[in-house]
């Protein structure tokens, strides 16, 4: 039985346009990669928990439900008496591209570490077999609370937890690029699986390719670099080899939301479970290229159901 954390925030998702056709439900980079990872693993193999904060209200009920009925493991999202879930509004255009809009200042899991039950929580991390967090769910954290999440982090990696990374780099979330790199520069050191996407790299670094991305992730020692490549696919960089593995087109994009945490949560499962990692890249595609033809972050589960058996087949 393999054990993943997995940190950060989910909050209220407004999906449609302003004084139109809009529905609510809820969503966040490492909550989707949770809900995803959750649906395709089999109980008996993989343990997914989700680390977070949410509110009293309603709406965190109604939330916390909807991730146990996914098979997430919820005893390690806290209660927030005072603070409710963050929201954020989708638009898209007429390609699925989207723009958003975000009400989270003072959210719930911004505060995750000041919760007087946190430190629980964070000893428990030590009996994990990995812990994912992503540049959101770093970026949220108050300036103070962003210095001790390094340390802690350091201090999971010396436990022998692998720690895997998704860069997510979100400009809004900063004061400035000078800033944001000098924490990712603190951070990278720590990492064990950097999950980048090679736009969120360009914006924050300049790089101009690929290879420039790799090559600077290397020279912070990551044993294993992915870099997802939108609907061209991903190329995977381990002891200096490099790999890239194409995806399927889709036809029809309805929406990119969640995209690449999907390919996240596909790319882990196959890892966790020891398979190859042209393999996990496949999963990664394979369950991405689903997503993005649906609408929302949090799609229907009858819409990956069929992964479940394919990714836990043992002769594929």
């Amino acid at each position: 039985m393999k054990k993943i954390a997995l940190i950060g925030e989910c909050m209220i998702e407004l999906n449609g346009e302003p004084f139109g056709n809009m529905y609510q439900t809820y969503g966040g980079d490492s909550l989707n990669t949770a809900t995803y990872l959750a649906r395709i693993s089999q109980s008996e193999q993989l343990d997914v928990h989700y680390v977070s904060v949410l509110g009293e209200d309603k709406l965190s009920q109604r939330m916390r439900e909807h991730w146990q009925q996914d098979g997430i493991k919820t005893e390690w999202v806290l209660t927030d008496t005072e603070r409710q879930p963050g929201l954020y509004l989708i638009q898209l255009d007429s390609d699925g591209e989207r723009t958003f809009l975000y009400w989270r200042n003072q959210s719930a899991a911004r505060y995750l570490l000041q919760h007087a039950d946190y430190p629980k929580v964070f000893e428990q991390l030590k009996s994990m077999d990995m812990v994912y967090f992503s540049g959101i769910s770093f970026a949220i954290l108050p300036e103070n609370d962003r210095t001790l999440f390094i340390e802690q982090l350091r201090e999971l990696k010396q436990s022998g937890v692998k720690i895997a990374f998704d860069s997510n780099f979100r400009v809004k979330l900063w004061d400035n690029l000078a800033q944001a790199r000098q924490y990712y520069e603190a951070l990278l050191p720590l990492i064990d699986i950097a999950l980048v996407t090679f736009d969120d790299e360009a914006l924050l670094w300049g790089d101009n390719d690929e290879q420039e991305t790799i090559n600077r992730l290397q020279s912070f020692a990551i044993p294993l670099i992915v870099v997802k490549q939108g609907k061209q696919g991903a190329v995977f960089c381990q002891q200096g080899q490099q790999t890239f593995v194409p995806t399927t087109p889709v036809e029809h994009v309805v929406d990119t939301t969640s995209a690449g945490d999907s390919f996240n949560a596909g790319f882990l499962q196959g890892y966790l479970l020891g398979k190859d990692l042209i393999r996990c890249c496949q999963q990664g595609n394979q369950l991405a290229g689903i997503i993005i033809q649906h609408k929302g972050a949090i799609i229907a589960p009858e819409a990956t159901a069929t992964l479940r058996c394919q990714f836990n087949d043992t002769q594929s």
